[in-house]
């Protein structure tokens, strides 16, 4: 257990958010633990800050069950979690798009729709009152398309690069997505004097460094 042996525990999801959230957190004052080249899935001492490496999709679950206080993630899993966390600061990094896409030739109607993402392509289809059954993949989401498998996919597009190496087209944006600071509602209450501030100069620092400038 962790709960009570540390400040402050921050969940980073491995991958290019993690060194980015690394960085904005560290340029907003707070003081982590150092990284070695061999990343331990916990770091820091206690009394200090914590750092937990996490699968992107685990991170809003650490928070919103209250194991870790704060972390940082895209707004794409935020969708796909459902889960009760706040959200005070767009951090502006790592820019993608959850989009419908689809093989050229496919002309028919849409029965099945392959993605990482069902729950928020489910809530998709709900508001928009389409019939089509959701097939969950946790991987090449695109070969789905390609061999026929569903009529669509819903996936994340950041350069489009490799849907065009498929032969794919992207139908229709469904949502943006940057990294998002996240919050425990609890730990809000009950740290407010340190995340306050914290939250104050994250937000300060996205809008005087925009990402891409």
């Amino acid at each position: 257990m962790i709960r009570g042996r540390y400040t402050l525990v921050v969940a980073l999801p491995k991958g290019r958010n993690f060194t980015d959230g690394y960085k904005a957190l560290l340029e907003a004052g707070l003081e982590l633990p150092p990284l070695g080249n061999e990343r331990a899935l916990l770091h820091g001492q206690e009394g200090g800050v914590a750092l937990l490496e996490l699968r992107n999709h685990d991170v809003p679950t650490y928070v919103d069950l209250g194991i870790a206080d704060v972390g940082v993630v895209g707004k794409d899993v935020l969708l796909e979690s459902g889960r009760d966390v706040y959200e005070p600061v767009d951090l502006g990094t790592g820019a993608c798009r959850l989009s419908l896409i689809r093989h050229p030739r496919a002309n028919g109607p849409l029965r099945r729709i392959a993605t990482k993402y069902p729950r928020f392509t489910a809530q998709v289809l709900r508001e928009r009152g389409w019939a089509a059954d959701v097939i969950p993949l946790s991987g090449n989401v695109e070969l789905a398309a390609l061999t026929g498998l569903a009529d669509a996919v819903v996936d994340v597009v950041q350069t489009g690069a490799t849907l065009r190496a498929a032969g794919l087209v992207e139908l229709e944006v469904l949502a943006h997505s940057t990294a998002r600071f996240i919050v425990n509602r609890q730990a809000l209450k009950l740290k407010r004097e340190l995340l306050r501030p914290l939250i104050d100069r994250l937000r300060a620092n996205a809008q005087r460094h925009p990402a891409g400038t």
